[in-house]
C-alpha cells in the first residue's frame, strides 16, 4: 500500500463539528516536526515551521479536517433514528449504507422502503430525508433513547483500499489535503526555506467555511494555498460538458469558484510552476462550489490565496474514487511551490 497514513486519515470519523479524532491523529504525526503548534477554541490545529530568515514573510497552507455526514434529529417510536444531512449529501447515495453513530460509534444501517414496496412512480424519485432513517437494532423509542441522543453524529463507515492505480474510500474531501500538509511539513525537515510556513488543519468547512477565517486571524499570513478534494465529474454516465475535472490528469487548479476569483498572481505562479516542472495538471471545468479561499479573501485585509485540488469521483458520498498518481502529483506540486516560494505576496 502506497499511502498507509492516508488510509488511517480517511477511516477516522469526523463530520463537521466532530473533528477531534482527526486533529488528535494529525497532532501526533506533526508534533515533533513543528517549531510550535496549538489547537484553538473552535478546534483548528495550527502548526508553525520557522524559516531561516524571519523577515521573508508568512505562507499559510490549509486543509479542512471535516467530512460530510449525517446527524440524529429525532428518535422515532419504532426505535429508528431520523436523520438530517451535515454538509451536501445527496440522499440517493446513502440508502442501504452502513454507518457509525455517536461518540461510541455504534453500528447502524440507513434504511428505505424495499423496491417491492414502492409504487412504480416512486422508484425513480429522489427520496427525502424525512423518509430515511437509521436502524440500529432497537424496536422501541425508550430503548433507543437509552443509547442515542438528538444531535448525535452519524458517520459513513467505509474502509480505504488501493486497487491498481486507484484508491477507494470515504472523506477524500478533504483528508487528502490533510495528508498533503503533513507531507509538506515532513519535506521541510530536510528542505528548509527562508520564510515562515504555517499549517492550518481547519474545522467545519463543509457547513460554511467556519474554521479558516479564525485560523487566519491568528496567523496573519501574506499569502495562502488551500489544498482540497474536488469532484471529478468524469463519470461514464455524464456528458463531458458537465465534467469538472478528470481523474488521472493531475492536480486541479482553480481559476474561479463560487464566491471567489482567486488571486491572479498566485494562480499564474501555480500554473507556471506545474508547467516548468512537468507536473501534469488540469483546470477545474466548472465553478460550482467553493473553498476556504473564499473565506480568506474576506478575512483581515483580504488574504490572497490559490487552490490546488485532487479530483475524485463520487465525493460527498460514502465511497469515493481517485487516482493515486493525481495525489502524488499534488504532493509534488505543493513541495515544489514551497521550495521556490514564489506564491508569497511580498
Amino acid at each position: 500500500m502506497k499511502f498507509k497514513r492516508l488510509k488511517k486519515l480517511t477511516e477516522l470519523y469526523g463530520i463537521s463539528g466532530f473533528e477531534e479524532s482527526v486533529a488528535k491523529f494529525i497532532e501526533n504525526e506533526i508534533q515533533d516536526m513543528a517549531d510550535n503548534y496549538w489547537k484553538d477554541e473552535v478546534g483548528n490545529l495550527i502548526a508553525h515551521k520557522k524559516g531561516k530568515k524571519s523577515d521573508k514573510g508568512r505562507l499559510m497552507l490549509l486543509a479542512h479536517m471535516d467530512e460530510v455526514g449525517l446527524m440524529v434529529k429525532k428518535i422515532n417510536k419504532d426505535g429508528t433514528l431520523a436523520i438530517t444531512n451535515i454538509g451536501g449529501v445527496d440522499p440517493r447515495v446513502i440508502m442501504g449504507k452502513k454507518v457509525k453513530i455517536g461518540e461510541d460509534l455504534k453500528d447502524g444501517v440507513i434504511g428505505y422502503k424495499a423496491i417491492h414496496e414502492q409504487k412504480k412512480e416512486e422508484i425513480l424519485k429522489t427520496p427525502k430525508y424525512d423518509n430515511l432513517c437509521v436502524y440500529a437494532g432497537y424496536e422501541k423509542e425508550d430503548d433507543a433513547k437509552s443509547e442515542f441522543n438528538i444531535g448525535d453524529p452519524v458517520f459513513f463507515d467505509t474502509k480505504y483500499k488501493e486497487v491498481g492505480d486507484s484508491a477507494i474510500g470515504k472523506a477524500f474531501d478533504d483528508r487528502n489535503g490533510c495528508e498533503v500538509l503533513i507531507k509538506i511539513i515532513e519535506y521541510l525537515q530536510e528542505n528548509p526555506v527562508d520564510y515562515d510556513v504555517f499549517f492550518a488543519w481547519v474545522v467545519q468547512e463543509e457547513v460554511g467555511l467556519r474554521g479558516s477565517g479564525v485560523a487566519a486571524s491568528q496567523i496573519e499570513p501574506d499569502s495562502a494555498i488551500v489544498f482540497e478534494g474536488t469532484t471529478a465529474g468524469d463519470n461514464p454516465e455524464l456528458a463531458e460538458s458537465r465534467w469538472a475535472a478528470r481523474i488521472g490528469h493531475g492536480p486541479v487548479l482553480t481559476y474561479a469558484h463560487g464566491g471567489l476569483v482567486p488571486d491572479r498572481k498566485i494562480f499564474e505562479v501555480i500554473k507556471e510552476t506545474a508547467k516548468n516542472h512537468n507536473i501534469p495538471h488540469q483546470f477545474k471545468g466548472r465553478t460550482a462550489g467553493g473553498t476556504d479561499a473564499a473565506r480568506l479573501a474576506r478575512s483581515l485585509r483580504g488574504i490572497p490565496a490559490g487552490v490546488i485540488s485532487t479530483s475524485a469521483r463520487y465525493i460527498h458520498s460514502p465511497t469515493c474514487l481517485m487516482r493515486l498518481n493525481d495525489f502524488e502529483n499534488t504532493i509534488k506540486l505543493g513541495q515544489t511551490l514551497i521550495t521556490e516560494g514564489k506564491v508569497l505576496n511580498k
